[in-house]
């Protein structure tokens, strides 16, 4: 019998698909229709307004940034282009403890919220509120969120150089479950920052009781990356197993030349605790890392590169102990004339990075910081990075199980409800790129660099992104947990 042609809005012809479960890739035709993948398959009896020859190119779900700090800048550069560019659809934001909402200033942000932005950027008294300001900014990419423990730290307590008192923990346990009621992905720690170190692990566990109940999760920067690594593993897994919830490691590093090497051991600790609890982490693909100065970690044994400074701004770009031999004073003291300042920490091992980021477990997120004026080139670079330098290059890992790490595995974990994969009545966001050309421009002296090889972005099945520009269309917003699906042997 004759069937009529089926309609699509875009169709998108002879890709390679990497579906994002790790499945090896099979060459298909995708129809989207509506926002939503409408047909996988042999679709040549299809009609669409807009066909796009992938000509053998790899499609994959768009990307989804797990750990960001776009928090502000979803709402104030809503065309998101460090991210867009790197066909990167989704944004999880409220990393590290630093949310920018639920949050009430009395003054300046703490460090370290003023990655975030200064004070007026801060305008999100409830969780509510911050929903609808990026649903109103339609941002270029959805926005998942955690919450804070520093923020509601700073919204409740006098000082934050102190454990909270009971009284101050039930307020915080509230703002957080007002937040966790309009879908929050769950409640982030940053234990290692002078903000929130003070807080006992008692502090934090009774903070991610009401987690549980809501299908959240525990997501954390943790007390220490450095020599107690193993203990400050050991905490974060005693959260999790106090409150009933997954736990996510905040890009997982072995910090500090002492140690370097370690990841054999921090892994091992990882894979032994994952067959007790849900456990995961995410990384970054680089062996530097980025954020405010922090003095202790000024100790002369690792080069520091100060990417901005609010006395000495003309300083960015120098290292530590240049600017030191400038004034000619010790390294300490010129961290402390510096400060408030940003800085890029050269303290990571290249073979430790490569054994996190190719462990099962690991999930790929850019920590990206996009109010730096030098930022730290993951903001631009992160996915194309793995997919370029480390699959095509270096042999790491199949295409397949880094886009997983992107992708699938993400969504599973916090609860992206039909996304991270490419299903029939999932959500559009998909990328089309090729293999052979994809890489990361940005670099440490040029950080603001959008990649190569990303040749069109879809989210929600709107076309945003083509041949190297933004199409100005912006059809990104807030998204709420759902519910988290482990597969079917309950590897988290």
């Amino acid at each position: 019998m004759h069937s009529h042609p089926e309609a699509a809005d875009t169709l998108i012809v002879g890709a390679l698909l990497y579906d994002g479960t790790g499945a090896p890739p099979v060459e298909r035709d995708v129809a989207i229709r509506a926002g939503k993948i409408a047909a996988i398959g042999n679709l040549s009896n299809w009609l669409a307004e807009e066909v796009i020859e992938a000509n053998g190119r790899a499609l994959a779900p768009g990307f989804i940034d797990v750990h960001t700090h776009d928090d502000t800048h979803v709402i104030r550069s809503p065309q998101m282009l460090p991210k867009i560019t790197q066909g990167v659809t989704t944004v999880i934001v409220g990393n590290c403890g630093i949310s920018a909402s639920p949050v009430t200033l009395k003054g300046d942000p703490p460090d370290p919220m003023n990655l975030l932005g200064e004070r007026d950027a801060f305008s999100y008294s409830t969780f509510a509120a911050y929903v609808d300001a990026v649903n109103a900014a339609r941002p270029a990419v959805n926005v998942g969120a955690l919450v804070g423990h520093t923020a509601l730290r700073n919204n409740q307590m006098d000082r934050l150089d102190r454990a909270a008192t009971d009284a101050e923990i039930g307020a915080m346990r509230a703002q957080l479950e007002e937040a966790l009621a309009h879908g929050a992905l769950g409640l982030s720690s940053g234990l290692a920052y002078g903000s929130a170190f003070a807080a006992p692990t008692e502090e934090v566990m009774a903070l991610a009781e009401p987690l549980a109940a809501a299908g959240a999760l525990y997501t954390t920067h943790m007390r220490t990356e450095f020599d107690a690594i193993l203990d400050a593993m050991d905490e974060a897994y005693r959260v999790g197993r106090h409150a009933r919830v997954p736990v996510v490691i905040s890009h997982l590093k072995c910090a500090g030349p002492s140690n370097w090497g370690r990841s054999v051991d921090v892994l091992a600790s990882l894979d032994g605790a994952r067959k007790m609890q849900p456990i995961g982490c995410d990384c970054y693909p680089y062996n530097r890392s980025s954020s405010t100065l922090d003095l202790k970690q000024v100790t002369g044994d690792i080069d520091i590169t100060i990417t901005w400074s609010e006395p000495h701004p003309e300083m960015a770009g120098k290292l530590v102990k240049e600017i030191a031999a400038e004034w000619g004073v010790t390294q300490q003291e010129a961290g402390k004339r510096l400060q408030p300042a940003g800085a890029v920490y050269h303290n990571m091992s290249e073979d430790d990075v490569r054994r996190i980021l190719s462990h099962p477990a690991t999930m790929v997120g850019s920590d990206g910081l996009p109010n730096d004026p030098l930022p730290h080139p993951r903001l631009w670079g992160a996915f194309p990075r793995v997919l370029g330098h480390y699959v095509r290059d270096a042999g790491l890992l199949p295409l397949e199980e880094a886009v997983r790490k992107m992708t699938g595995l993400t969504a599973r974990r916090y609860g992206l409800t039909e996304r991270g994969e490419v299903h029939i009545g999932y959500h559009a966001d998909l990328v089309l790129f090729d293999p052979a050309k994809v890489r990361d421009a940005a670099t440490f002296e040029k950080p603001q660099q959008a990649a190569e090889g990303i040749d069109a972005v879809w989210v929600n099945g709107v076309l945003s992104y083509l041949d190297g520009a933004a199409t100005g269309e912006r059809a990104g917003h807030f998204v709420a947990r759902g519910a988290k699906v482990v597969d079917a042997a309950g590897v988290f």
